[in-house]
């Protein structure tokens, strides 16, 4: 905590007022805690889900539906897709996809639908690696190839340096891959909106997410199934966390470094992106179970792990999830005491993101047939 009082202190000229209350916030154990007791807050709710046969998950409301700007950002990110070299067929599916209505539901204090295609374009470039590298074996991902596709999706989005030859060598392999065009692309327009320091950042939580990829893709060639516990480690570092590094991008302001990385301010990121992946795994089980080589997925992971029934896991998986929010739900209540705009856009921004990423979920084409 004692990097918080700096950063306060010295970025933002808050004084000691600030590093009293982040010296008190510091030894909090609340804070930090399992399930932390919080009162009645009208911008959550237990909301059903699926069949509605489960129990609900307890997530935010979404701050705005605006199926209009959703689908302009849409019809611009189609257009996007093509020129990255998606056939019009695939293009089409994206829109379908509806991507931009998720970024429009993610990012409520953003009506700009130019820079709601930086998170648009970032989220369909990382989806269309997911699908195509890792997940669907029907789409052609192939777990031993993996790690080296993932080593050039990092050379797409943070160029390296001049090497004469080798260089001219990499960049007609990157044009060749529409993926890694989408990337680069992706990363270029993101360039335009925010600072150097935003755009590693979205670097490097994407090349955490691509670690634990891997690990997924080892466990697939060995034909081994990791316990939850393990899988749910590596799934914490590839999970919505990452979107969720844009939120500022898109808001128009930066949240100082220094704070971004301050442990508690972290932890409340971490918790709401692991929770919001927790929801798409959820969604997404009736679809993962009918790959013939299922990619990683919390219920199934559950299901193998205690030797359970789909239903079963699915309930441990959503008090996973509510635990998460709840943490979350404690830990925003009392950052809320520190005095500084841009963090308190940005915590709440991670709970837009939370709610608008269930509503999409619930309401997506992708997910519609989904249990």
């Amino acid at each position: 905590m004692s990097d918080l009082r700096h950063t306060l202190s010295t970025f933002t000229g808050l004084g000691t007022s600030a590093a009293r209350f982040a010296a008190r916030l510091g030894s909090d154990p609340e804070l930090g805690s399992r399930h932390a007791e919080t009162g009645p807050d009208p911008a959550y709710a237990h909301r059903p889900w699926g069949a509605g046969t489960a129990t609900p998950l307890y997530c935010p409301l979404p701050e705005r539906i605006d199926d209009t700007l959703g689908k302009e950002v849409d019809r611009r990110l189609a257009e996007w897709a093509e020129g990255c070299g998606f056939s019009a067929e695939e293009a089409e599916q994206l829109g379908r996809a509806e991507f931009g209505r998720l970024v429009v539901l993610a990012h409520p204090d953003c009506d700009d639908p130019d820079r709601l295609l930086i998170s648009a374009r970032l989220n369909a470039a990382w989806w269309a690696a997911d699908d195509l590298y890792a997940d669907d074996t029907a789409l052609g991902a192939v777990p031993a190839e993996l790690p080296q596709r993932l080593a050039l999706a990092m050379a797409a989005m943070d160029p390296l340096p001049d090497a004469g030859g080798f260089t001219r060598e990499l960049d007609g392999a990157l044009r060749d891959d529409k993926v890694l065009v989408a990337l680069r692309s992706g990363m270029d327009y993101l360039a335009r909106y925010g600072s150097p320091a935003q755009f590693q950042r979205i670097c490097y939580s994407t090349f955490a997410m691509f670690v634990s990829w891997t690990a997924y893709a080892a466990w697939k060639h060995k034909g081994e199934k990791p316990p939850a516990w393990e899988y749910l480690a590596a799934r914490q570092h590839d999970s919505f966390y990452t979107s969720m590094t844009l939120i500022d991008v898109l808001g128009g302001y930066e949240l100082d470094s220094n704070v971004y990385y301050e442990p508690h301010v972290r932890r409340a990121a971490i918790q709401a992106g692991t929770a919001a992946v927790l929801v798409n795994d959820l969604f997404s089980v009736t679809k993962d179970l009918a790959d013939e080589n299922p990619p990683g997925n919390m219920v199934l992971q559950v299901a193998s792990d205690r030797d359970c029934s789909i239903e079963e896991a699915i309930e441990v998986t959503v008090d996973v999830h509510n635990g998460l929010v709840r943490d979350f739900q404690a830990a925003h209540r009392k950052l809320q005491s520190v005095p500084s705009p841009q963090l308190q856009r940005f915590l709440r921004g991670l709970r837009a993101w939370m709610g608008g990423g269930f509503e999409w979920h619930a309401t997506s084409a992708r997910y519609r047939t989904e249990a």
